[in-house]
């Protein structure tokens, strides 16, 4: 099989130690801060932001496109994490669907810095359709199947969807500085009415 991963792709994708691990993650959740406020912003920036120096950071992300990799793999893999919490197998699909929509509004800063910075996504796992994009389907394909969800909302239409929405609740809360609460509340009533048979 040909494995077309950078180096800096297969090292991070290795199981790291205890003090590796936090001080990468420690640079990544740095760099999420840092970059959602000055995408611009150097290495030597997210080195400050993240308590160590800016050599530390090199050694775990060599170039800054090491570092945009790894971060736009770590929202994937919390994606995946949210889709788990979701439990989207139990009770109706509907409940299931707004259970996802609540654990990616607590994913915001990051997807909001994956929309805003597409070099986050300008990698190939971008384009695979993951374990997490299968579940929300077969999530709304039940749904139409019990009749909960609306079945003239395709399987292509409600993932655009739902993320249009988080995106709305992100900026409204960051720009109109609504609470966070109200805005997901907003969101999850926008999409329960949307979906509604």
């Amino acid at each position: 099989m040909d494995d077309t991963r950078t180096e800096a792709d297969r090292r991070s994708a290795q199981p790291e130690g205890g003090t590796r691990a936090r001080t990468r993650r420690a640079i990544l959740d740095a760099a999420v801060t840092v970059l959602s406020t000055d995408p611009g912003a150097s290495l030597s920036d997210v080195a400050a932001a993240a308590g160590v120096g800016r050599t530390t950071v090199h050694r775990y992300f060599p170039e800054r496109s090491d570092l945009l990799a790894a971060m736009g793999m770590d929202v994937l893999d919390r994606i995946a994490e949210a889709t788990d919490r979701a439990r989207l197998d139990d009770g109706p699909a509907p409940k299931a669907l707004e259970r996802l929509c609540q654990e990616f509004f607590e994913l915001g800063d990051r997807l909001m810095l994956a929309f805003e910075m597409p070099q986050l996504m300008d990698w190939s796992g971008w384009d695979e359709c993951t374990p997490a994009d299968l579940a929300l389907r077969g999530l709304i394909e039940r749904g139409h199947a019990e009749g909960t969800i609306d079945p003239e909302m395709d399987v292509e239409w409600i993932p655009n969807l739902l993320w249009g929405l988080l995106y709305t609740a992100w900026q409204h809360a960051r720009e109109h500085r609504m609470p966070r609460h109200a805005a997901l509340t907003l969101c999850l009533r926008t999409l329960r009415k949307s979906i509604t048979p």
